[in-house]
């Protein structure tokens, strides 16, 4: 699969967060193959463990729902909702165009993806908070 058309491509947005309870099922059912991108940071090269990925899921379920206090998610989109391949989560505190309607997309913060992923341009820099955040969760990358 081409990872820059597939980014490119359809993807659905994860509005209620039930629906996010459900994706999160979905991809840890199937926890094999999956890469975690920081976009802005440097690219994986190596798909993440099942522990791994499980401890990712719970911490950035954790850090959306705290930081995006909202009775709707909103934020995460996916290529398919049951049987995902790639998933895209945006910062809370750093939407900008999320759909592009300026011009300018911003890309998200986050990827979940089982096609070893691309560098993804991202101009804005990354927030200090957001990379200690990521260090936490995993000190060696």
């Amino acid at each position: 699969m081409n990872f820059q058309k597939h980014y490119k491509g359809r993807f659905t947005n994860i509005l209620r967060w039930p629906q996010l309870d459900k994706l999160w099922d979905q991809v840890k059912a199937q926890p094999n193959d999956w890469y975690i991108y920081f976009v802005g940071e440097t690219v994986p090269t190596a798909p993440v463990d099942a522990t791994e990925l499980n401890q990712f899921i719970q911490e950035i379920d954790q850090l959306l729902r705290k930081e995006h206090d909202y009775d709707y998610c909103g934020i995460v989109y996916a290529d398919d909702k049951e049987t995902p391949a790639m998933i895209k989560i945006f910062d809370p505190n750093n939407l900008g165009a999320v759909c592009g309607t300026s011009g300018t997309v911003a890309p998200p913060r986050w990827l979940l993806t089982r096609i070893p992923p691309e560098a993804i341009v991202d101009d804005a820099p990354t927030p200090a908070n957001r990379k200690r955040w990521w260090k936490r969760l995993f000190p060696v990358r």
